[in-house]
């Protein structure tokens, strides 16, 4: 509702600070994400979430195999191609913000992966709950497949926290961890490309574990760890509604329609896939 909110607020009056938006949507999700940790117990969500380690590595790989191949066949601009199958692949504009230097992408091809990108995860954050819901999913099921077939965080945790608290916890920690690959593949590309370009390091998700780890193993006072948590939703929410402000008809035109169908072929692909997986365990 926060997004849906936002998003007539856009339409209706016009974002007043376009130029701060995606920096506030930056800032507030890092430190939301962070929040979260402090009411995560980390043995509980690992345990729970093994297999969605597996999933992730196997995903990443396939989606960036796939992506390279439809890219070719649409004779996308082989730039555009690599954002967006980045983007699906690990954790949307974190991704493409990390592998945007280091390939020196042009602002279009940047925007073109971005609005693709961004389209997908607002639908994928109204319909997920309501589709796992439909299918009897467990809360363990639906964290797990939120984290791997939804690309941003904020979309992931947004969703999971519609389906409830376990849910949360198991979606944020796979996800954070299918994050931690932005690494990797920063390396990976600077040496491919040799570009030279600077890689962004996700500091904010190491943050998130030493919350974690903090919560689990030394222990805080009971209220404070529960605030803090409690906190950093109403956060989210907000940087929910800043996410839907930011989303416009012109961008969504500005993505151009080669961009817009491999981006709605890597997520079909990516979101069945790993779901007919979760449901095969």
């Amino acid at each position: 509702m926060a997004m849906v909110m936002g998003f007539l607020f856009q339409l209706a009056f016009k974002h007043p600070y376009p130029a701060h938006n995606k920096s506030a949507i930056n800032w507030s999700l890092k430190s939301a994400v962070v929040g979260l940790g402090f009411g995560i117990n980390a043995t509980q969500a690992l345990n729970s979430s093994k297999e969605g380690f597996i999933l992730t590595i196997v995903g990443i790989a396939s989606t960036l195999i796939l992506g390279w191949l439809i890219g070719k066949l649409l004779k996308l601009n082989p730039k555009s191609s690599y954002l967006l199958s980045s983007g699906t692949a690990i954790c949307g504009g974190s991704a493409i913000a990390a592998i945007s230097p280091i390939i020196k992408a042009e602002e279009r091809d940047i925007s073109m992966a971005l609005g693709t990108v961004f389209l997908l995860n607002s639908i994928a954050l109204l319909i997920f709950p309501s589709i796992g819901h439909w299918l009897e999913l467990s809360q363990a099921q639906f964290g797990t497949w939120a984290a791997i077939a939804i690309h941003d965080t904020s979309s992931v945790v947004g969703a999971a926290t519609a389906y409830g608290e376990e849910a949360l916890e198991i979606a944020t920690t796979v996800k954070l961890a299918r994050a931690l690959w932005i690494i990797p593949l920063s390396l990976l590309t600077a040496l491919f490309f040799g570009k030279g370009g600077k890689i962004k390091w996700p500091y904010f998700i190491f943050l998130f574990i030493a919350a974690m780890l903090l919560n689990s193993f030394i222990g805080l006072p009971e209220n404070l760890s529960n605030g803090i948590s409690y906190a950093a939703k109403r956060v989210l929410t907000a940087t929910l509604f800043l996410v839907g402000a930011g989303l416009s008809i012109e961008k969504i035109k500005a993505a151009g329609w080669q961009a817009l169908l491999l981006g709605i072929i890597l997520w079909a692909f990516i979101a069945i896939s790993s779901l007919m997986a979760i449901l095969s365990f």
